[in-house]
Formats: structure tokens, C-alpha cells, sequence
């Protein structure tokens, strides 16, 4: 699946590098040396590009691009959408990508289904999933291993372990 990872600003210095407005929460590892994006978002763009190196000045990232060597050509990317192919199958242990969650159904130890996921909220406290249930309601389900013990993506469900009382105040 095709992911926005960033937004191409104007041209920074004479050198080729580009600003990017930063859309992902992995920026080290999606603009790392190497690193081949997808453009889109406008007409005459390149299919990819690769990454030759960044670099954060100030909250900002400097991104160095294969092939970009000057001002001009830096400035005919502006305004370009930045999209990594991500597997959303592939985290790490006990992480999970937001959109491989979404739509997933929600069942009891039981077997009971409650609904689909329809959010991922990041809340300070901890990550909360918002289930839609079949009657319209919402269910706020915190995403802790001691509520949702079993999460498959593959079948297409996660198991939750509903505290008294949790069902109810939706």
C-alpha cells in the first residue's frame, strides 16, 4: 500500500536539496540513504526518486535527492507528494500500522462480534480504538495487551477482554 510520507517544499540553497514537509512518524527510516519514493500530485514528475541524504535544519528536514544537483531542477519538484510502498502486514512485535487495523472486526473471547474498528486514536495516555458498532454506537476500547490480547490481521479480527462495565458507556 502506497503511504503520504512528506511534501516537497521549495529549494534550499544552491546544492539541489529540497524541504519537506514531514507526514509520517518514521521520517529517519522513510528518508533514509537510499530510500526510493513515489511522486504524485502533479503532471511531469518523475515516476520516483531516490534519496541521497537529509538532514533537519531547525524543525525542518533538508532532503538531498539523486539526480538533483542545482536550484532549477530542485524547483520543478515543488509542491510533489512523497508516498513510500509500504507491507502493512510488516511491524515490529506488538506494532501495528493505523490502516491495518481499520475495518478489522471486533469479537469477544466468546465469539461475540461487536463491530469493526473505524479509528486508531493516539490519545497522550495511550492508543484508544474506536469500534463502530452495528447499532450506531461507538465503543472506545483502550489498545492495551490486558483488553485486546489477540490482534490478526490476516483473519481479519482482533479479540478484546471488555472490563465490567465498558460496553456500557458507549
Amino acid at each position: 500500500m502506497r503511504l503520504v510520507v512528506g511534501r516537497i517544499g521549495r529549494a534550499q540553497g544552491i546544492r539541489g536539496e529540497v524541504t519537506v514537509e514531514v507526514r509520517t512518524d518514521a521520517p529517519e527510516e522513510r528518508f533514509s540513504p537510499g530510500a526510493v519514493l513515489l511522486l504524485s500530485g502533479r503532471a511531469g514528475l518523475p515516476a520516483s526518486i531516490t534519496v541521497e541524504g537529509h538532514r533537519w535544519q531547525n524543525a525542518r528536514l533538508i532532503l538531498a535527492v539523486e539526480g538533483i544537483a542545482d536550484r532549477t531542477a530542485a524547483e520543478t519538484l515543488r509542491g510533489a507528494i512523497l508516498e513510500a510502498d509500504v507491507d502493512l502486514t510488516e511491524a515490529g512485535e506488538d506494532e501495528f500500522h493505523d490502516l491495518a487495523l481499520v475495518g478489522l472486526s471486533v469479537r469477544e473471547s466468546d465469539g461475540t462480534v461487536l463491530g469493526s474498528i473505524s479509528e486508531v486514536l493516539h490519545l497522550p495516555g495511550q492508543d484508544v480504538l474506536a469500534v463502530a458498532r452495528s447499532d450506531g454506537a461507538e465503543l472506545l476500547v483502550p489498545f492495551v495487551r490486558q483488553i485486546v490480547p489477540e490482534v490478526d490481521i490476516a483473519g481479519g479480527f482482533v479479540v478484546v477482554e471488555l472490563p465490567d462495565g465498558l460496553a456500557e458507556l458507549s
